[in-house]
Order: structure tokens, then C-alpha cells, then sequence
């Protein structure tokens, strides 16, 4: 017979005194502990990046990137910035070291940018808008 291959199978209905027995064997969860351990894993976290950035003057932020030409383009906030200079572009996924090999304004390479300038550079990897750049 057809019929019987698709015939629900009963489930045995649990009790309340069972239901409760269950739940009275189960451990007590300490959530206070755990919240302290993830926090003290935080604020070790927290003061290591720290150490890294504060050592270093910020000089900008990235505005755009064009990664067929490999160049973000970077909006200077405070500072100079030249060609030789080593800089950091630190965020969220991103956080490398290079020197300064190539700068432009407007399609014209330039030897220094001051404070106000927007400047293409040549990045040797992947920036995003809103990454920080530091002066080493």
C-alpha cells in the first residue's frame, strides 16, 4: 500500500515533571566570567594598537581609491608630506608601511603636498576610504 509510506510518525509528548527534571540537571552559566575575560582581551588589544599609531603623526585620510593604476587619493589634514617619506596607512582591513615614490596633483607630479591638498598616490596594496595615513 502507497498510503502507509507517507503516514506521520507520532511523537510522544513530554510531561512537566520530566520537562522540569530536565532543566534542574543542567549546569548554572556563569555569564559575569565570561564578560571579564572578553574584556580584558580587549583592552589588551586596545593598548597594542595604540602603541603602534601614537608613535607616528597623522598626516591624512584616504578619500578614493583606483586600483587599476594601484592609487588612492589622499586628503592631507595636517603636515607635509614628500617624496622619500615612509608612511602607514592603517584601518580597518588595512595596515602597511611604504615609502613615497609617487605623488600628483591633477595628473602633475609633485615633490611635496602641504596641508589642504588632495594628492593621488601610488599604493603598493589595496586602500579603502577612511583608512588614516601616518608620517613615520
Amino acid at each position: 500500500m502507497v498510503f502507509g509510506l507517507f503516514r506521520k510518525k507520532t511523537v510522544k509528548k513530554q510531561t512537566r515533571k520530566k520537562v522540569l527534571a530536565r532543566k534542574a540537571i543542567k549546569k548554572p552559566k556563569h555569564p559575569k566570567k565570561k564578560a571579564a575575560k572578553k574584556t580584558q582581551k580587549r583592552a589588551a588589544v586596545a593598548v597594542k594598537n595604540k602603541k603602534t599609531v601614537l608613535a607616528y603623526d597623522i598626516i591624512g585620510e584616504v578619500t578614493h581609491y583606483f586600483p587599476k593604476v594601484r592609487a588612492g587619493v589622499i586628503k592631507v589634514k595636517k603636515g607635509e608630506i614628500g617624496i622619500g617619506d615612509t608612511v602607514q596607512i592603517k584601518g580597518h582591513t588595512t595596515d602597511f608601511k611604504q615609502n613615497v615614490v609617487s605623488m600628483q596633483i591633477d595628473h602633475v607630479p609633485i615633490k611635496k603636498a602641504k596641508k589642504g591638498n588632495e594628492i593621488g598616490l601610488l599604493t603598493k596594496k589595496r586602500v579603502r576610504v577612511g583608512d588614516s595615513v601616518y608620517k613615520v
